[in-house]
């Protein structure tokens, strides 16, 4: 090795890293899994936020967090240059990304509570035990998330593979729950 050249950086931190912050969301995915089907369900809504009823609550603040999840793809999209046409993000793009994000995430909080306490972890059928896996996943991807946010040293592919998660499980979530209520006829939609 010449004179004043420096040994090679070992990245080991990276992986450790990243592993870290898999495994815990991991560990919220299967607590919450774990807790929800050892749980037994009450069968009935604790509170309905001036809905109908625990469904059409369920489905509406669902759709809402979905739309504000369309609101962080674009302006992730659009902080990380990745927006085409768009140039580059202002200033106020961080700020509504963040809010986006966590209205969304607010907006989950009743829905996730009824699922939990009031249905349970269920598999009566595939879309059923879809949407109870995959609601599992979207806090063990979302807590994932925002620990990475606070990480120093994760990879440059971290980031942006927990965000597409946490959309990809939401996008899931509404399709196997919201969609379906939606689009049942006899159900009231409000």
């Amino acid at each position: 090795m010449a004179v004043g050249a420096q040994a090679p950086k070992q990245s080991t931190g990276h992986g450790v890293t990243a592993a870290g912050v898999l495994l815990l969301g991991a560990a919220v995915a299967v607590s919450l899994g774990v807790y929800a089907k050892v749980h037994d369900p009450v069968g009935r809504p604790v509170f309905t936020l001036g809905f109908s009823g625990m469904l059409p609550m369920k489905a509406w603040l669902t759709t809402a967090a979905a739309l504000l999840l369309i609101v962080q793809l674009i302006t992730a999209l659009w902080m990380w240059g990745r927006l085409p046409g768009a140039g580059p993000a202002p200033s106020w793009a961080g700020g509504l990304h963040r809010w986006s994000g966590t209205a969304a995430f607010v907006l989950t909080l009743p829905v996730a509570f009824h699922c939990i306490w009031a249905l349970g972890f269920a598999d009566t059928d595939a879309r059923v035990l879809v949407h109870s896996v995959v609601g599992c996943l979207f806090y063990g991807a979302y807590a994932a998330k925002m620990l990475g946010l606070r990480v120093r040293g994760l990879p440059g592919w971290a980031l942006p593979v927990l965000g597409s998660t946490v959309l990809a499980s939401l996008v899931v979530l509404w399709l196997s729950a919201s969609l379906w209520f939606f689009t049942q006829s006899g159900i009231p939609h409000v």
